[in-house]
């Protein structure tokens, strides 16, 4: 079960919200990311958050063709721009798929603000939904895994992606172990309801978890973008269009303390989440 958090350490913390349009060519990708890097130094943001596959994307699929290993090109990028600006990253990216599977793996990364790579989440729930089987390209992640957590300016961020979203025992096991920010990079897919479907998750997910949202999804062709950051009380504070955008948002310690306080059903609950095999 959930405890209570302890109060941040600083009022609020600064996140920069890049909802970047993702090509094909890596090489200016990083570029792209690189500009928003820029942005987020600019406006002294704690963390950065990309998009999902962020490194390289192609809206038919993405598999072994757009996969970098941790020490490539895009995840040494990622550490040196933190490195040089101090703001943590959070970026979806693809990963070499492990023990000789043809297939990737979709991972988000996590850099701190020293530039060191503190944690990579590997997706568990592949989008094998509305007519996409991303199990075809990619392997899953273990369901057993740790949790990704990490603590940036006093709040705890966690991590999921995409269409984890769909999945309220991903979001709440994060909470389990300590969120307060429940962290989405997204390439949402585009279609009938699907933006729909992405805004109330986001928002259902803030309010059942009392945990302010971040969801940062892809510009561009089939994807949806509406990036959004929602409250623990469920209130919208940020909403993007489709277009490509990088805006910044102060997430507040003490108001998600005051909604917990208010709305304890964390502490309420009679149920816990276990990974199935």
């Amino acid at each position: 079960m959930s405890t209570a958090p302890q109060p941040p350490q600083r009022p609020s913390v600064r996140v920069t919200v890049a909802q970047l349009q993702v090509s094909d060519d890596h090489t200016a990708n990083r570029q792209v990311v690189e500009d928003a890097f820029r942005t987020a130094a600019r406006t002294r943001a704690d963390v950065l958050v990309l998009p999902e596959y962020a490194s390289g994307f192609d809206p038919r699929g993405v598999g072994a063709e757009h996969a970098e290993p941790l020490d490539g090109p895009f995840v040494t990028m990622l550490r040196d721009r933190a490195r040089a600006t101090g703001v943590a990253v959070l970026a979806g990216t693809t990963l070499p798929g492990d023990g000789g599977d043809a297939r990737a793996v979709n991972a988000v990364v996590a850099v701190d603000g020293t530039g060191a790579l503190v944690g990579v989440y590997r997706k568990v729930h592949l989008y094998d939904a509305f007519g996409h089987k991303e199990s075809d390209r990619l392997v899953p992640g273990p369901v057993d895994a740790p949790p990704l957590v990490l603590d940036i300016g006093g709040l705890t961020f966690g991590v999921l992606t995409c269409y984890d979203l769909r999945f309220p025992e991903s979001a709440r096991r994060l909470v389990d172990a300590g969120a307060q920010v429940l962290v989405v990079p997204a390439a949402w897919a585009s279609g009938e309801l699907k933006a729909m479907h992405w805004r109330t998750l986001a928002i259902a997910r803030a309010i059942e978890n009392t945990a302010a949202v971040v969801a940062v999804g892809q510009a561009g062709k089939g994807v949806t973008g509406r990036s959004l950051v929602v409250a623990p009380d469920g209130v919208v504070g940020l909403e993007m269009d489709e277009q490509p955008q990088v805006r910044t948002v102060d997430l507040d310690g003490a108001a998600l303390l005051r909604v917990r306080e208010q709305n304890p059903s964390l502490a309420n609950r009679r149920y816990t989440v276990v990974p199935v095999a």
